[in-house]
């Protein structure tokens, strides 16, 4: 068998499409798959040859033959876990999982734990994690598998803690490393970056953790052009390094180069069709190129495989604002998912506000802009959008002949010095003079 995968790899590198895809084969999969039929049948295998036989059935697409054969070989010898990860490969399904007939072993706990994770079902993989590291209590694999679903979770700050510790226990880890970079480039911590970048350079600069951590680096600095060289770099270490694809689609979309992104990201979803991020990323330049039905179907793709990101719905809800589509009522749908989906940025509040201000329904608009308002008067936040909804909110109030509260936002408004504080003027004038009509003729 590893004679025909060398020249499969061999044939790969020569027939490679311009997608970096080919038809190559393992031309010794039938004769080995014929050999151990035979050998299943007469009962005289082992649990490392079932697991061969069961690699070989998944090449031919022989999944659920594949699936029972790999079953009996984890059964059969437990700490095998290239076994159980091809396993995991052919369960795309919670039914599927539930159908496997596995015996009880603390090996059938990890194999849970990191399907879970790949099902997207990360609450569950996160507590079978947790009650690992009871017996197991100075894992670090562990530690790190608790840190990717807290990642999945959103849960950044979780994660850069979990992420410090593991480098104080384990100064020379690059494993999962590029994880922590990602959370340390969303919170833009440019110094902690960094250092890691130097520390991964220092430690192996040859391995495609590493180069992605120096991609993210250069990125976060708005090198765009020598991020894609270090993310080339990983995918010549791997080529099947998802981030990597993933990663370089999102600079080439920074760098306006729309059909190369396509490219990336299309290399990513052929290796796992279940990375919502690369689908986002499709979404995101097919909208740039100006086809929003396209990137419509990208973007219900990635809310499909993530649905609890706002961000993704709040993209989707963009997208049907399009002057080619203006479906204005599913963009209301999808930003009120994303406002229930922890909008830490609550851009879905305020689109919610303006969209049906815009449509006239005064009522909820005037619901979300005093929602938005007090979600701002939390964080402390000023800016255009607080004297939006207080312009609102106080030509609202006064329609009702609510004055009381009109005069409140009114008055807030003219301590600002642009054109809102003669329209608050304004406003306090014309409540004023309907105050006197109510109290000289009441109704």
């Amino acid at each position: 068998m590893k004679a025909g995968e060398k020249r499969k790899e061999e044939e790969m590198i020569e027939l490679e499409g311009p997608l970096g895809k080919s038809d190559a084969v393992n031309k010794e999969n039938v004769s080995l798959e014929r050999e151990l039929s035979t050998l299943r049948k007469n009962g005289t295998i082992d649990s490392f040859c079932l697991y061969v036989y069961g690699l070989v059935l998944k090449e031919k697409g022989s999944e659920n033959l594949a699936r029972t054969v790999l079953v009996e070989s984890v059964n059969s010898y437990p700490w095998n876990w290239s076994a159980w990860s091809e396993l995991q490969s052919l369960c795309t399904t919670i039914e599927t999982l539930n159908s496997l007939n596995l015996n009880n072993h603390w090996m059938k706990d990890f194999f849970l734990a990191n399907t879970y994770q790949e099902l997207r079902m990360h609450n569950e993989s996160l507590s079978k994690y947790e009650y690992l590291q009871a017996t197991f209590s100075f894992s670090n694999y562990i530690q790190a598998q608790i840190a990717k679903a807290q990642y999945n979770l959103r849960e950044f700050e979780l994660v850069e803690v979990i992420f410090e510790e593991l480098l104080r226990n384990d100064p020379y880890r690059i494993e999962d490393m590029d994880m922590y970079s990602n959370v340390l480039y969303a919170k833009e911590c440019f110094s902690a970056l960094s250092y890691l970048a130097h520390r991964v350079f220092l430690t192996d600069k040859y391995r495609p953790e590493s180069c992605c951590i120096i991609g993210n680096y250069y990125s976060l600095k708005g090198q765009h052009e020598k991020s894609v060289i270090y993310f080339r770099r990983a995918l010549k270490l791997n080529k099947n390094y998802l981030s990597a694809w993933t990663l370089m689609g999102h600079e080439y979309v920074e760098m306006k180069n729309t059909s190369a992104a396509v490219d990336a990201y299309r290399r990513a979803v052929d290796i796992n069709p279940c990375d919502y991020r690369a689908w986002y990323g499709l979404g995101q330049a097919y909208e740039m190129m100006g086809m929003p039905f396209y990137a419509l179907h990208y973007f219900k793709k990635s809310v499909f495989l993530q649905p609890n990101d706002s961000r993704l719905w709040i993209a989707m809800a963009q997208c049907y604002e399009a002057e080619q589509l203006r479906m204005l009522e599913e963009a209301i749908k999808c930003y009120k998912r994303a406002a229930n989906c922890n909008d830490r940025e609550a851009i879905a509040l305020h689109h919610l506000a303006k969209l049906h201000s815009e449509l006239g329904h005064n009522e909820e608009a005037a619901f979300y802009y005093k929602k938005d308002l007090d979600r701002m008067e939390a964080e402390e936040r000023e800016g255009p959008n607080m004297v939006e909804a207080l312009m609102f909110l106080a030509q609202h109030c006064k329609s009702k002949k609510r004055f009381e509260e009109a005069e409140v936002y009114c008055t807030r408004l003219l301590d600002y010095t642009g054109p809102e504080k003669e329209t608050a003027e304004r406003l306090l004038r014309g409540i004023r003079h309907e105050k006197l009509d109510v109290e000289h003729f009441p109704p």
